[in-house]
Order: C-alpha cells, then structure tokens, then sequence
C-alpha cells in the first residue's frame, strides 16, 4: 500500500470492522469509535510501522484511524511541535492515553514536552505532562523535585479536572511506591486530600485512592507478590 491509496483502503477495513456494541461501549468511556481494539491491534501488526501512512491517517481525523497510526508510527520521527499538535488535537481519552503512553515516552523530546506540558492552563494537556511526570517518578527520578511534587499536588489536586486529578493522583502514588523517604508525606497528602477515596473497584482490584494503592503495592513487593 503506498499513498492516497493506502488510506482510502485502511479507511475502508476500519469502516469494515465497525461493530455498534464496540461503539457503545466505547461510548460509555468517552471514545467515538466502534472498533475493537484487538481487531484494530491486529490490523496494526499486519501493516507494520509506516510512518508517512501514520501521519495520513492521523489527518483524517477518524478516532479509530488515530489510534490506528498511534500503532504504525515511528514515534522518534516526529517534531517537538508535531507533538504538541497532535495531544491539542487528541481530544477522547484513548488517543489522548495511546498518544502519550506509545508514542510521546518514546520521544527524544518527552522531556522537553514534559515541563511544558505540566504548566499548561489546558487541563488535558497538564495531564499529558504530569503523565510524563509519573513515568520519570518510577524510572528516572534523578533531578526531580519530589517534595515540590507533592506540595503541588497537595495545592492543586482535590480542585483539578477529573483527567488532570487522575493523572496527579497517580503520579502522588508512584512517588508513595518508588520513594521509600517520600512514603509517609505521599500518604498524608492522601489522606488529608481523600480523592477518589470513594472510587468504586471491582473485587479484585487495587482501589485508586493513593494511601490504598501505595500500602497495597509495597505490601506486594515486599511479600514478593509484585515484580
């Protein structure tokens, strides 16, 4: 497949694969789309990584054909500038998620984007920064302010947008997990701020609410349940 072709013919499978429960679940998690996303990875594994076919595809607009090129790029091939677009652009939360978490971490400018991105009055895309955050928080803290962290967290959280919440709140529980000198500030920040302490959670699953999370997964490494 090579050019305009190509996408007239990508866009045709997508079309093929819709399926209305798919997109009524979808729905119900703010993605408007209707493919399954196994069929959609399938699909994605059989094209392989054509990056001029991802940026196409990303121009349609189409949910799914995002999320489609979000799996065929090569995400080192993109601008600092096409990047910051892109998430502008990525307005349901699964481009949103896939965006950052396939192809922004992977980035020679993820740092850069990082910082900015935190400071941004657009909650969505303060998400994506402190998305970003929380990756360096776990596997490369080195030169990260983590006391100022939580005393942002602590400012900020309990107000924050729901995506924006969510994203500080997960980078206030890795801090609690990886940081064994920063565990009982994390916790009583947790504790004071209570958000998503009422969060419902499936029996089985590890509830959102930072203290819970953190004592939970401590007590899985340290009992030798969790890698």
């Amino acid at each position: 497949m090579a050019g305009t072709t190509a996408v007239a013919e990508v866009m045709a499978e997508l079309a093929e694969l819709e399926d209305p429960k798919a997109r009524e679940v979808n729905e119900r998690h703010g993605d408007d789309h209707g493919v399954n996303l196994t069929r959609l990875r399938a699909l994605a594994k059989r094209l392989k990584t054509q990056q001029d076919l991802a940026r196409q595809l990303w121009a349609t607009d189409d949910t799914a054909a995002k999320l489609l090129a979000l799996l065929i790029c090569r995400p080192k091939a993109f601008e600092r500038e096409e990047l910051d677009a892109m998430l502008r652009a990525a307005r349901t939360p699964k481009v949103h998620d896939w965006l950052v978490n396939y192809v922004v971490k992977k980035s020679p400018h993820a740092e850069d984007l990082r910082v900015a991105w935190s400071a941004d009055p657009d909650p969505a895309v303060a998400s994506a920064g402190w998305a970003l955050t929380t990756e360096r928080v776990a596997k490369k803290p080195e030169g990260l302010d983590l006391d100022g962290l939580l005393d942002v967290i602590e400012a900020e959280m309990k107000d924050a947008p729901d995506r924006l919440q969510w994203a500080m709140n997960q980078c206030l529980a890795q801090i609690g997990i990886e940081h064994p000198g920063h565990r009982a500030c994390a916790l009583a920040v947790g504790e004071r701020l209570e958000v998503l302490k009422d969060y419902p959670t499936s029996p089985g699953c590890t509830s959102p609410y930072a203290p819970t999370w953190i004592n939970e997964m401590v007590r899985r490494r340290e009992t030798g349940t969790v890698a």
